[in-house]
């Protein structure tokens, strides 16, 4: 099995480590860099040999049949090759799949405006080290969504009648089907880049004082199985969406997430939570009795820079969700959802400034950032039943909700450097339960209510977090967790990576090239 090789490799490569000075080293790697390695590996490997291919894994999906064609009289004749064309699926095909490769090429932008944000808002020590981690959340979870997490996540495309829970894994992308409407490689591309989006919400959270070891173990595992669990019980027709009578075409209520608010925000933002609870605030956060004392970030204009290229990825994001795009219904709903998400957007902005100016006396930048943040995060699970008018009220009270989200936080001492738990958290919850709350598409139908919405909130975040509170409690006992002192007031980007962000801050440490 390719799982069990993987994992004898490893081994054979421990065993011919060497004990030097400072730890145990193997070929020149320490400890840590070994632990995140073998951690990787086995998750990897372990995907791969415990998920059972799927039946239309074992057979080709070519083109090319081999027929043997033997004469009346002959009693060998020559075989000779029938091409057999696949059939053409048509424009339509050729729209819907083009426009979502599109819109997940968005979507992947979108880890380029996260490290602005968080870069930003942080240290300039640590800019290395937070680059590093939004790589590493899209790198590795790639390959684990590729080799099973995409496979938990829509069991239904692998096996006939999947459990409404979890389901065992299976390796690799599903096979085509004649009558498909995406292809399986689009499909799993769209899908892969919002896994990696739910993971690296949790890079700002913990800033400043994680190990990267301690990083990639948490991005493996929210991406490989925490969230394709939580997402199939949504998107994969799981549990959140059988409530009301079972008909012929399905349950006839059920959770209502549109494009991620729970789904993806609540996931990442609640994990994030509790990477920072468990982790504790950074040196000088608060003073001896409690006080909170500001860490400003080191550079605005990636902050600003970064919020702008989130908000032009969103588009990706919310109307891609609409998933069909060539009729005269689906682009007017693929409209109303990118307008209903730029109107949500500006009325964060606009309240967060509002608020913020009130409280504080001045407009704040970074609040207002996030009040825009907020907007979207909201809007996300209701832009597609909304009108216009209450899409701006939804991105409103969002904006209100980051403001006093971090000052929560503020008085409960937990620090989040860059507000992922009042952005994605908190106005994840409330995208979702305004669906329950305010006049919309789903209420009209019923296809949904207050207490569903209730129930499907309440799930995701004691899912996200007690799962996520856990594995960090573990590492922490293993001392894997936090950096030391001495290490985090140098700045992670020289203790965890030895190198510098800024060719200045070299200079002045007495570093040359």
């Amino acid at each position: 099995m390719i799982g069990t090789t993987g994992r004898h490799l490893i081994t054979g490569l421990m065993i011919q480590g060497l004990q030097k000075e400072g730890g145990f080293m193997f070929y020149g790697l320490r400890t840590p860099m070994l632990s995140a390695l073998v951690l990787f590996g086995m998750l990897l490997g372990s995907g791969i040999a415990l998920a059972p291919v799927a039946s239309a894994q074992d057979e080709s999906a070519a083109v090319m049949e081999i027929a043997e064609t033997v004469g009346a009289g002959d009693a060998a004749a020559p075989s000779e090759e029938v091409v057999v064309e696949e059939a053409d699926l048509g424009v339509g095909y050729a729209l819907d799949n083009f426009v979502l490769f599109i819109c997940a090429v968005l979507v992947l932008f979108m880890q380029a405006g996260f490290a602005m944000v968080e870069a930003g808002l942080n240290s300039a020590k640590n800019t290395v080290n937070i680059l590093y981690k939004n790589l590493m959340d899209l790198a590795v979870g790639a390959l684990l969504f590729f080799a099973f997490g995409f496979s938990i996540m829509y069991a239904g495309s692998y096996v006939s009648e999947p459990n409404a829970y979890f389901n065992v894994p299976h390796y690799g992308i599903y096979d085509s089907a004649a009558d498909r409407t995406f292809s399986p490689q689009v499909d799993w591309f769209f899908q892969a880049v919002f896994a990696a989006t739910a993971a690296t919400i949790v890079s700002g959270a913990v800033a400043g004082r994680m190990k990267f070891v301690a990083y990639l173990a948490y991005s493996a595992l929210l991406t490989g199985l925490i969230y394709p669990i939580s997402g199939f019980w949504k998107w994969g027709g799981g549990w959140l969406m059988q409530f009301g009578e079972l008909t012929a075409d399905g349950y006839s209520m059920g959770f209502q997430d549109f494009a991620g608010s729970a789904v993806v925000h609540m996931v990442g933002g609640f994990a994030g939570l509790a990477g920072a609870i468990v982790l504790g605030p950074r040196l000088g956060r608060f003073t001896s009795d409690g006080k909170s004392v500001p860490l400003p970030g080191h550079n605005i204009t990636f902050a600003a820079l970064g919020v702008f290229i989130l908000w032009v990825g969103w588009y990706g994001f919310n109307p891609g969700s609409q998933l069909a795009f060539q009729g005269t219904g689906d682009i007017d709903a693929t409209v109303l959802i990118a307008v209903n998400t730029t109107l949500a957007a500006a009325a964060g902005v606009v309240v967060a400034t509002l608020i913020s100016w009130a409280l504080f006396g001045h407009p704040d930048l970074t609040m207002s950032l996030n009040g825009a943040l907020g907007g979207l995060v909201g809007i996300t699970a209701c832009c597609d039943c909304f009108t216009n008018g209450w899409s701006i009220v939804v991105g409103a009270v969002a904006g209100g909700l980051v403001v006093f989200g971090v000052m929560l936080l503020d008085k409960l001492k937990i620090d989040d450097p860059v507000g992922a738990w009042p952005v994605h958290g908190l106005c994840g919850m409330w995208g979702c339960l305004a669906i329950g709350l305010l006049p919309n598409t789903h209420l009209d139908g019923g296809s949904t209510s207050l207490m569903i919405q209730s129930v499907g909130v309440v799930a995701y975040a004691i899912w996200a977090f007690v799962t996520m509170f856990g594995l960090f409690l573990v590492l922490k006992a293993v001392g894997m967790l936090r950096v030391s002192p001495e290490e985090e007031k140098a700045g992670l980007d020289v203790s965890e990576h030895g190198m510098h962000a800024y060719p200045s801050d070299s200079y002045s440490a007495g570093v040359t090239a």
